[in-house]
């Protein structure tokens, strides 16, 4: 059964530059409810989500067949400071964390590599969102490019 989106991350998903056909990338997906809205909202987009725990993975997995099927959503086991594209992946065009401990301040080390790692698997042009703020805040990439 999948899980409803609960208030405070339909705000971030309202909040996201989402269009048609992009390219996501969610770090630290849970239970991947985020992940089904945003592969609704991008279309014949898709997105790759992705958690360090192997049963947020399974549980995300059991609760999206609709939309892996459809081939818009994916998942994958992985610490963001440890991702990167597999060959032949495309980059994303955003990418987004939503209480994620590597990005929040409390491991430089780890964070600076995830941020590495991140702007590796981005496009160019690419942006990076963390929950905070009103209710996201982009976090500046260049310095990792």
């Amino acid at each position: 059964m999948a899980v409803k989106l609960s208030h405070r991350l339909e705000q971030i998903v309202d909040a996201l530059p989402l269009r048609k056909g992009m390219r996501v990338l969610e770090i630290g997906c849970g239970p991947g409810a985020m992940a089904r809205e945003i592969a609704q909202r991008i279309g014949n987009g898709h997105i790759l989500a992705i958690d360090r725990s192997s049963k947020a993975v399974l549980q995300a997995i059991s609760g999206s067949q609709a939309e892996i099927e459809a081939g818009c959503l994916s998942f994958r086991q992985v610490a963001v400071e440890d991702f990167i594209l597999k060959d032949g992946e495309l980059p994303f065009d955003i990418a987004v964390a939503v209480r994620v401990g590597a990005l929040d301040g409390r491991h430089p080390e780890i964070e600076k590599q995830a941020l590495l790692k991140i702007s590796g698997a981005l496009t160019p042009e690419g942006q990076l969102f963390i929950d905070g703020g009103a209710p996201l805040t982009e976090i500046p990439l260049d310095k990792y490019r």
